[in-house]
Order: structure tokens, then sequence, then C-alpha cells
């Protein structure tokens, strides 16, 4: 079986900071690479930060300065450190393998008040 877990989400306003944290089952956690994903209502979703097994990371332009993804292999955990929050940010942000597996678990929440 396949297992995410995502957390943290919440409502903050503009400016502010949330972590997102992900716990994943081993068999998905450990392919080359695990990423956050983010949709909003109307739009495609779309990768935000990735981050290899090694630890090399990469970000959309959007976020880049912004986000910071770790990982522990230890615990097959990923988080998403969310600084300088914007209301473009607010979307349900998923947890997944990348390239994506076909699987996704139920994501949090994130809105950005204005």
């Amino acid at each position: 079986q396949v297992h995410v877990v995502e957390s943290g989400g919440g409502l903050v306003q503009a400016g502010g900071s949330l972590r997102l944290s992900c716990a994943a089952s081993a068999n998905i956690f450990d392919t080359n690479a695990m990423a956050w994903y983010r949709q909003a209502p109307g739009k495609q979703r779309e990768l935000v930060a990735s981050i290899s097994r090694g630890g090399t990371t990469l970000y959309v332009a959007s976020v880049k300065g912004r986000f910071t993804i770790a990982r522990d292999n230890a615990k097959n955990t990923v988080s998403l450190q969310m600084n300088s929050l914007k209301p473009e940010d607010t979307a349900v942000y998923y947890c997944n393998a990348n390239p994506q597996w076909d699987y996704w678990g139920q994501g949090t929440q994130v809105t950005v008040s204005s």
C-alpha cells in the first residue's frame, strides 16, 4: 500500500508563515525525489518544490526564496516551510513523488488572507 498524510495547513495572514509536514510510506518515499504540489480553485495542479533523496532541491520561480523543502530519510517525512505567504499561495497542498505516482492523499488546505 501507498500512504501519504499531509498536515499543517491553515488560515494565515499575508506575510505570515506555515510549516507543512508529510508522512509517507517507505515505498513512495524511497524513490528518487519527493515533492510538494498545490492546486488552487480553477487552476491546474503544479509542482512547487522538490527534493531528491540526496538533498538536491528545486522550486518553482513564484516561491523561490520564500519556501524551503526538507526531508528526513530516517523518518520518511518531508516538510515545506513557507514564509512571506501571499494570497496567491492559497491552494490545497499535496505531497507525492517526483515524477508523480498515480496516488494522491487528502492534501492540506492553505488559505492566505490579504
